[in-house]
C-alpha cells in the first residue's frame, strides 16, 4: 500500500519543475542573464532591427568659392603682360593652359591649336574658356562676374590676363612653364637647411 500523500522529494520537483514541457527556455529569475540573439522570436527580431536608424551616406563637403586675387579690369596691374596678351594673346594662353594642364601640354602646343581656331573660327574664346573652368576648379575659385564662356567671349584678353595674374600670384613664374617651376621648387626643398643631428653616444660628459 502507497501512501496518498506526497513525499517530501514529489514536493521540491514539483516547485522546481512548473513549466510545461514547451522546449522553450523559461527566463531565470537572475537579473544578469540574458537571452542569447537566437532565442529570441523572429518577428520580435525584425521589429527590433526595422527600428534601428538607417546610416547617413557619406557626404562630400566642397570647399567655398575663393574670390580671384585681382579683378577683372585690373589688366594694367601687369602692364608687360598686358601688352603682350592684347597684341598676342596666344602667348599668355599657353603659359596659362601649361600650368592648368599640369605639364601634360607644352605652352608651344596649347598656343598654336589657340591660333589655329582664331583663323579658322575667329572666335578662340570657345578653347579658352574651358581652362578657365578647369582653373576654378582646381582652386576653388568663384565664377566672377558671369559664366565662363560669357566672360572670355566679351573680354577674351581681360579673362587671359586675369588668369595669368591669378597663377602668379599662386608663387608660379609663368616663363619657365610648368616643369620649371617644379625643378625650382625642388631645389629649393633640397638647399633647405637642415638642423645638425647629434648622434647617441656624442654628448660630453659633465
Amino acid at each position: 500500500m502507497y501512501s496518498s500523500k506526497p513525499s517530501s522529494y514529489e514536493k521540491f520537483s514539483e516547485t522546481t519543475d512548473a513549466s510545461p514541457p514547451t522546449g522553450i527556455p523559461v527566463s531565470s529569475s537572475n537579473p544578469y542573464y540574458s537571452h542569447p540573439a537566437h532565442h529570441q522570436h523572429p518577428d520580435q527580431y525584425d521589429k527590433s532591427n526595422s527600428e534601428m536608424p538607417a546610416p547617413h551616406p557619406y557626404q562630400h563637403h566642397t570647399r567655398a568659392p575663393e574670390p580671384w586675387k585681382s579683378g577683372l579690369c585690373d589688366c594694367f596691374s601687369d602692364p608687360k603682360n598686358c601688352c603682350i596678351t592684347f597684341c598676342c594673346p596666344c602667348i599668355t594662353f599657353g603659359q596659362i593652359a601649361e600650368i592648368v594642364d599640369k605639364g601634360s601640354t607644352s605652352c608651344g602646343a596649347s598656343g598654336a591649336l589657340y591660333t589655329l581656331i582664331a583663323c579658322v573660327t575667329t572666335c578662340p574664346c570657345i578653347y579658352s574658356c574651358f581652362y578657365r573652368s578647369k582653373m576654378r576648379r582646381q582652386y576653388a575659385l568663384e565664377s566672377s562676374p558671369c559664366g565662363d564662356c560669357l566672360v572670355h567671349f566679351f573680354c577674351e584678353q581681360c579673362a587671359l590676363c586675369q588668369e595669368y595674374r591669378e597663377l602668379k600670384s599662386r608663387g608660379f613664374d609663368m616663363a619657365i612653364g610648368w616643369h620649371g617651376n617644379i625643378e625650382e621648387r625642388n631645389r629649393e626643398v633640397a638647399m633647405a637647411p637642415m638642423p645638425p643631428v647629434v648622434e647617441e653616444g656624442m654628448s660630453r660628459d659633465k
